[in-house]
């Protein structure tokens, strides 16, 4: 045999897919663990032609689970994020998205049993310490993916998985604002740089010349917005204090435009060298928070909430995203919680196979 054989369950989740493996079935090194799953996405080519990845950022994403030893968690996640067309894995962000199916399959590989008809599963992201608790639908002990939930990006119905995200303030830099303003210029372009769930840099539409309205295929054409985008967002990564981001996909970049289809905010993400599809859940919740503190870049583009919860609607380039903030604006904006509504399902499960020469399977 001249490959190695590796356990794995293919699941979509929420608007990403890629394979959930245990982590016990892989390496520990992370130089050699960063090879295996390059060599199973098939990173390094546009089209993943030699591994399991789909072309596109959303579906080079790799879910690693197992029991976790921390007393507050059952399941811990341990997330990568492959490229597409350079043979890189960045191992510092999360991702809201396939975490979604961490629950399903923590049931479908035997690290959670069931529990009457809603199983409640704490999650500890291990990418950056957020803690989640999913709420998977079990009706009568038993694992199902039928529902009517629906979300934008996503054809079909299925099981509602919900998820209440706490712990997500700095959870990457150590701080809600990583510069300590609300604002920044960098290259004559106001900015908020916050660290919720996600680091991001968040600026207007406007600022850019664009509308807020465009689609991912228009941005993504837009090559001369990219690098001005791209310049703006590694200098903000300095500013953040995350050292050289230029190889990094965080901090992500987000922008904001007034919402025009009943929502409370329009938005555009990106991963951050082509346009999100659809919505981030990560980046959902930075986002949500930035529009709901005053001072920020979204001031004059929606009317705040001022009662918690709120329920913050993001209108995206695929349709719309609701995230539920818990927050105080006793002394500033402080959130502790945010919650949405995903749905997963299992795709596949099997082997993926990588050559001996990558790893040896010892």
């Amino acid at each position: 045999m001249t490959q190695t054989a590796i356990p794995y369950i293919f699941m979509r989740g929420g608007t990403s897919r890629g394979p959930y493996f245990r982590r016990s079935d892989l390496p520990e090194d992370l130089d050699v663990l960063a090879d295996v799953l390059i060599s199973a996405i098939g990173a390094g080519h546009s089209l993943n032609i030699d591994g399991i990845g789909g072309g596109a950022a959303v579906t080079t994403k790799v879910a690693m689970l197992s029991t976790s030893d921390d007393e507050w968690a059952d399941i811990d996640y341990f997330f990568a994020q492959v490229s597409v067309e350079e043979k890189l894995v960045d191992f510092k962000p999360t991702c809201g998205n396939i975490l979604s199916g961490v629950g399903p399959a923590a049931i479908e590989m035997g690290l959670i049993k069931p529990k009457d008809d809603q199983t409640e599963i704490r999650i500890r992201a291990v990418n950056t310490g957020a803690q989640v608790v999913a709420k998977v639908q079990t009706p009568g002990g038993e694992l199902t993916y039928d529902g009517d939930a629906e979300i934008a990006g996503v054809p079909g119905r299925s099981a509602p998985v919900q998820l209440s995200f706490m712990g997500v303030v700095g959870s990457s830099t150590g701080a809600f604002l990583p510069t300590g303003n609300l604002r920044d210029t960098v290259q004559g372009i106001d900015l908020t740089c916050m660290d919720v769930a996600m680091p991001m840099a968040i600026a207007c539409a406007a600022d850019f010349g664009l509308t807020g309205y465009e689609t991912a295929e228009e941005l993504d054409a837009n090559r001369e917005f990219f690098d001005q985008m791209e310049a703006i967002r590694i200098e903000a990564g300095e500013l953040m204090g995350m050292g050289d981001v230029s190889q990094s996909v965080t901090p992500k970049f987000g922008l904001f435009a007034p919402a025009k289809d009943g929502g409370t905010i329009a938005v555009r993400y990106f991963m951050p060298w082509k346009t999100h599809p659809t919505m981030a859940v990560t980046g959902a919740q930075c986002m949500a928070s930035c529009a709901l503190t005053p001072g920020t870049v979204a001031d004059g583009l929606l009317e705040r909430a001022v009662a918690s919860p709120a329920e913050i609607v993001l209108e995206h380039a695929s349709g719309k995203i609701d995230v539920l903030v818990n927050f105080s604006n006793e002394d500033g904006f402080s959130l502790s919680a945010a919650g949405l509504v995903r749905t997963a399902r299992k795709l596949a499960d099997g082997h993926i196979y990588v050559p001996q020469s990558v790893w040896d399977g010892s």
